[in-house]
């Protein structure tokens, strides 16, 4: 019988031709795979029911990815999307409900970019659509004429508070990660903590305040090549070791 946790990955709904898949990028099953040693377990993007609650029943963790698609601004209070933005409401549908009933069993969750944006605004907080037209910021979107390997590579210095488990793991106030997000946090949620900024001062990590278990969000994409940069390797870890002390005390 596996000792590795199982963790459950929502999906993009995304239409292929006519029909519309369920999907995951394989770059996050792998680094849950081979960094995290978990069994990654897609939840497609049907709403939050009572079959997601059956799931989340059977999973010992909840990773919530990136994507190229944007929360609906309506679930934040703010105004429409400009015309052309990719959104995906099934998604919202599913994910959104679908955070608290995770935060309130305790179940280890960890987020990233487009998932680090979803946890924040579940919490009550909300997003600047456009960084790069805020005065001060980076424009902090990849470029698509770029090689992928370039697009996912080190893109700027994100300063870590020293109070922080981001501190915890890596012992170092300062590293460099990527940059592939065109919106990020404009209001924080209540009840979490900054753990670390980009130069510009975009918040680029928090911890849920008082949470269960472990409870984490990043707005880079740490789950590329994950096992070939030390910060990656050292998130996944952790979140995979939460995600197997909760399987065991279930």
């Amino acid at each position: 019988m596996s000792n590795r946790p199982i963790i459950a990955v929502p999906a993009d709904r995304k239409l292929v031709g006519i029909h519309p898949f369920h999907m995951v990028g394989e770059k996050y099953l792998k680094a849950i795979k081979e960094v995290s040693m978990g069994v990654p377990w897609i939840i497609p993007a049907l709403g939050y029911d009572d079959v997601t609650e059956d799931i989340l029943d059977s999973v010992d963790g909840v990773f919530l990815t990136g994507s190229y698609s944007n929360i609906e601004p309506h679930h934040y209070g703010k105004e429409e999307s400009r015309p052309g933005t990719l959104h995906d409401p099934e998604r919202d549908g599913t994910v959104l409900p679908l955070i608290g009933e995770v935060l309130e069993r305790g179940i280890p969750l960890f987020a990233v970019c487009r998932g680090f944006q979803e946890l924040n605004v579940h919490l009550g907080g909300t997003i600047h659509q456009h960084l790069h037209e805020i005065e001060g910021n980076f424009d902090h979107r990849e470029n698509n004429a770029d090689d992928i390997n370039t697009q996912y590579g080190p893109a700027h210095k994100i300063s870590i508070h020293r109070d922080s488990m981001l501190y915890d793991l890596l012992g170092e106030t300062e590293a460099e990660v990527n940059s592939l997000h065109g919106q990020g946090i404009n209001k924080l949620a209540p009840n979490v903590t900054v753990e670390a900024e980009a130069e510009d001062g975009v918040i680029e990590a928090f911890k849920v305040n008082n949470s269960k278990a472990f409870a984490y969000a990043v707005q880079w994409h740490p789950e590329w090549k994950a096992n070939e940069n030390n910060l990656s390797r050292l998130l996944f870890s952790a979140f995979g070791s939460a995600c197997l002390e909760y399987a065991k005390n279930k």
